[in-house]
């Protein structure tokens, strides 16, 4: 038996209506009229009850009906599973996070996955002493990135998805009373700076060392880590800039989150080796910002 036959048997199983079936599969009502024929000569049974009112299968050709649909399902998965690898959408999609970033991308990855069943992602979390370290030595696909990410060898797709921009003091701070805060307030702050080896203009945005108007900014203790940044809150030391989704994962005793009201949005994207993109890291980079 054909496979266009069978498709048209079992579109008639579910439409019990030639004209339907025929519109259904564009295709003629003689065609599916001859396709039955022929099955039911080659059975040597009826299929269907034809009547001017209705039409319904035989004992037989539910049997038949029952049986082709097991098999049917199981060719559509077998073309579509060989259509995927041959896109390159299967296998392992390894994707580097900073932090908790991973519970923020979960609606995309979801998406994803939904799209893509035949793929498996899974995570890495990337140290900020080396953000790029992972992605340039192949242990990871993909990264999700803070932007702005300025490196020749990186491709960086579209914004996955933008938060704001909190302060983080401590709770006995004259700021912590504030509905919001401005830029402007850095000036009279002492803000943590980054001993990490990070990107220069990852610096500026970080730890900038003038407010918009020129004002200076000065910097003040050097931490290497999220938990020396909050140490150093925590204990009146300095102020830090930090991601909304801090406010969310990183609340500790004695400090208050503040929101800018005039700061630019945070923006995560995907970034991979420009050299080596796939049809997979294409597939996740696309059509996936909230």
């Amino acid at each position: 038996m054909e496979l266009r036959d069978i498709e048209i048997f079992l579109t008639l199983a579910q439409e019990l209506h030639f004209g339907r079936t025929a519109e259904r599969l564009r295709v003629s009502q003689a065609r599916v009229s001859q396709a039955i024929a022929k099955q039911e000569r080659r059975i040597g049974a009826a299929l269907f009850d034809r009547s001017p009112r209705k039409v319904s299968l035989t004992a037989i050709g539910e049997l038949l009906h029952t049986d082709l649909s097991a098999g049917y399902r199981r060719i559509q998965q077998g073309l579509e599973t060989a259509t995927a690898a041959a896109k390159g959408l299967t296998g392992t999609l390894t994707v580097g996070v900073i932090g908790p970033i991973n519970y923020e991308i979960t609606p995309i990855v979801a998406r994803f996955q939904a799209r893509h069943p035949e793929c498996h992602v899974t995570f890495r979390e990337i140290p900020l002493t080396d953000p790029f370290g992972l992605l340039r030595a192949g242990e990871i696909d993909i990264a999700v990135l803070w932007l702005p990410v300025r490196e020749a060898d990186l491709s960086v797709g579209p914004v996955l998805f933008s938060e704001g921009t909190v302060l983080a003091v401590a709770s006995g701070h004259p700021l912590a009373e504030r509905e919001s805060v401005s830029l402007e307030d850095l000036a009279d702050q002492v803000v943590v700076q980054s001993a990490l080896p990070l990107p220069d203009y990852w610096v500026d945005v970080l730890s900038p060392r003038f407010t918009p108007s020129g004002r200076p900014i000065r910097r003040g203790p050097r931490i290497s880590t999220n938990e020396e940044s909050l140490a150093a809150v925590a204990s009146g030391q300095a102020v830090a800039p930090a991601a909304e989704s801090d406010a969310r994962y990183f609340q500790r005793p004695g400090i208050t989150y503040v929101p800018f009201h005039d700061a630019p949005s945070q923006q995560w994207a995907p970034v991979w080796r420009a050299a080596d993109e796939t049809a997979l890291i294409r597939a996740f980079a696309g059509g996936q910002a909230r």
